[in-house]
């Protein structure tokens, strides 16, 4: 079966989520979705779980992809972007603080559209906190000003696209500045950025490895910038 959405799942030390992640899956209504979960270079159990709970559920629509060494964020991403089958590609985190049923409802709005090749979406986290919110407006206001596009809650989960969009990622980079690479990439070429609100709770196990801490805020604000610069460099 050719899958109409392929759904990227990078995972990187994520043992205690993965049976959580896999259980959901294959608890919602998943017809012609590929799954495609990619252990990024995991130093822990993360490829053993996935490898021998997907030996026993025997799904040819999820699959795994093993990395030996962890490159970046945007590496795993991308490492299964270009292995995926469906028209519709998208990405979000196994840490399950977007649910893969907002995933699947994100897909079900893009495809109202009349020419979906046309557009690219993303979602809009709702139900965060005060603190969170504030950091998140001021990344989007930073990154706009810089880059010359209007952005708005750049890291927010998935993104989402028709794979005629693939085109336009092939210089994306391998760390967590993938996110607002895509969603410039989408502004510079004349896509439409639609949104679609998925709740964003806390994460299920285990330590986030991007800006859910005020250290990976500090992370992501110091890559960001290098991004940023090394565009404007580039240009």
């Amino acid at each position: 079966m050719v899958p109409a959405l392929s759904i990227i799942l990078p995972c990187y030390n994520e043992e205690e989520n993965i049976p959580i992640l896999i259980d959901k899956i294959n608890n919602i209504n998943r017809n012609q979705v590929e799954f495609i979960l990619v252990d990024n270079g995991s130093t822990d159990r993360t490829k053993n779980k996935i490898k021998n709970i997907l030996l026993k559920i025997n799904d040819p629509m999820i699959r795994l992809i093993k990395i030996k060494k962890n490159i970046g964020y945007g590496h795993g991403i991308m490492s299964g972007v270009i292995k995926a089958k469906g028209e519709i590609i998208a990405w979000t985190h196994a840490d399950l603080q977007t649910e893969i049923q907002d995933v699947i409802d994100a897909y079900d709005f893009l495809q109202k559209k009349e020419n979906i090749k046309t557009y690219v979406l993303k979602g809009k986290r709702i139900g965060r906190g005060i603190f969170d919110s504030f950091f998140t407006f001021g990344m989007s206001v930073l990154a706009s000003f810089f880059m010359g596009v209007k952005l708005s809650d750049i890291n927010a989960q998935p993104k989402m696209f028709h794979r005629d969009f693939l085109k336009y990622l092939n210089e994306a980079p391998e760390d967590f500045s993938l996110d607002l690479y895509f969603l410039t990439q989408a502004k510079n070429n004349g896509f439409t950025i639609l949104e679609h609100p998925v709740v964003f709770g806390n994460r299920y196990k285990g330590q986030s490895k991007g800006g859910g801490t005020l250290s990976g805020k500090i992370k992501l604000i110091v890559r960001t910038i290098s991004y940023i610069n090394k565009l404007k460099n580039k240009a």
